[in-house]
């Protein structure tokens, strides 16, 4: 579903999501099962060694975006304070990804095979208490195990990122720049605000090779032009729309020698943007397509281009966190809905985010072409973004998992002391957290 895409009025969006839960509602009931018995909201306590039950569903449990950002997450939750069930809606694909979820979880369950109402039963007979739904309105989703609420507490996280509309999923974790609390009402969910960025990712994990300056790409290997300045967009072709690629246009006759490089992402929208940069007075040979590349080479090939230009409708998610571990800096434009203000709390993550994020389409023209003319303030900002990847909030897996951890214990008290759930902020020091007692 792609509702976060289209630019549509964020109250509309919540509206159809909304209809959708329904829908799954519906599916839900035809199953005829009688409501769940939950676990009893009794505090987890440290010192009589318990655990939190937490439970991840997901089709994407293989070579997907999602396992690629999350694929040490399900391993690095300390098993002293919780207990890790994934779920997998999808059969085993045979790839690394998959193979290292599974090894690493503590329990990793295939439930592909297993019809909706049956995968429901064995949440609830393993006494899940936190469910969360990995893949929102994606494919392979199956919503109405969700809608048969076989877990006290249902959260949204990764998959869709928007509201999911549904009265039974409680919370959406998120951050205070991608969901601003005075943007609360285009949200069904409560809003869990995580510390530095929501978005998580495990580049330092799996992708450490790219930050060794002996095994680097070189333009030629790509057809790339040696002499020209590159603007770069890896998004999908769909996230862009005539106001961002006019304005790229407008950017590419002020920048003199440039060139904007793009995905064949689908191939069928090659020819189309090629003569409508055409049509809008750019020379053919500044719009430079190439096919989209394994995750591995795609990653290390993006430090070829010197500024990446970000699409507002639909920021670059997986793509902003691939170009910024690179050590290449962006552009980007938050709007109002979640999607659109993504990469803008990925840039602040890097502490640079000042330097990165703009409030206008017309500063982000400005901002462009700016850095584009001013080389040394351009690699002065590169060698900042580089410098802090080993640092910074952004790429520090073990910390963000940390912080998570805190937003669970959190959502089990405030629901152990009888309260409805509510919009809460995660603090790196809380005592509710039993490790930070």
């Amino acid at each position: 579903m792609l509702l976060h895409i289209y630019p549509i009025d964020p109250i509309l969006a919540l509206d159809i999501s909304s209809k959708y839960a329904a829908h799954c509602s519906i599916i839900a009931s035809r199953f005829g099962l009688p409501p769940f018995n939950h676990p009893p909201p009794i505090p987890v306590k440290r010192d009589r060694s318990e655990r939190l039950r937490i439970g991840y569903v997901s089709s994407d449990f293989g070579n997907h975006p999602l396992s690629h950002l999350m694929g040490s997450v399900f391993g690095m939750h300390n098993r002293e304070n919780v207990e890790v069930f994934c779920y997998a809606l999808s059969p085993n694909d045979g790839t690394e990804w998959r193979q290292r979820i599974q090894s690493e979880a503590e329990h990793f369950v295939d439930v592909s095979a297993m019809s909706s109402d049956m995968i429901a039963k064995l949440i609830n007979e393993d006494k899940i208490q936190i469910l969360i739904n990995l893949n929102g309105y994606t494919k392979g989703a199956r919503n109405e195990i969700f809608a048969m609420q076989p877990a006290p507490i249902q959260v949204s996280y990764m998959g869709f990122p928007g509201t999911t509309g549904a009265t039974y999923i409680d919370y959406l974790v998120t951050d205070e720049f991608v969901s601003p609390i005075r943007y609360s009402h285009i949200y069904s969910e409560k809003l869990v605000h995580m510390p530095h960025c929501y978005f998580v990712n495990d580049y330092k994990q799996k992708n450490l090779d790219v930050l060794d300056p002996t095994c680097q790409h070189k333009r030629s290997d790509y057809g790339l032009p040696e002499d020209k300045f590159i603007f770069a967009c890896f998004n999908q072709l769909y996230k862009m729309d005539p106001e961002i690629f006019n304005t790229w246009c407008n950017i590419l006759k002020r920048v003199p020698n440039s060139a904007l490089w793009l995905l064949r992402f689908p191939a069928a929208g090659e020819m189309r943007l090629r003569s409508y940069a055409v049509a809008q007075g750019v020379h053919p040979e500044q719009i430079i397509f190439t096919d989209v590349a394994m995750k591995h080479e795609h990653i290390r090939r993006s430090a070829l281009a010197d500024l990446f230009l970000d699409s507002p409708l639909c920021n670059a998610h997986t793509t902003g966190t691939d170009i910024l571990w690179t050590g290449l800096p962006m552009v980007t434009l938050p709007l109002e809905k979640m999607a659109t203000r993504v990469a803008g709390s990925l840039c602040l993550a890097t502490g640079l985010g000042e330097e990165m994020i703009v409030s206008s389409m017309k500063e982000y023209e400005e901002r462009a072409v700016s850095l584009a003319l001013n080389k040394p303030k351009l690699q002065a900002l590169t060698n900042k973004l580089k410098a802090v990847r080993m640092t910074c909030p952004l790429f520090d897996t073990a910390r963000w998992v940390r912080n998570l951890e805190r937003a669970y214990f959190k959502m089990w008290n405030i629901h152990c002391s009888g309260q409805q759930p509510q919009h809460f902020k995660v603090t790196e020091r809380d005592s509710e957290f039993p490790y930070d007692r």
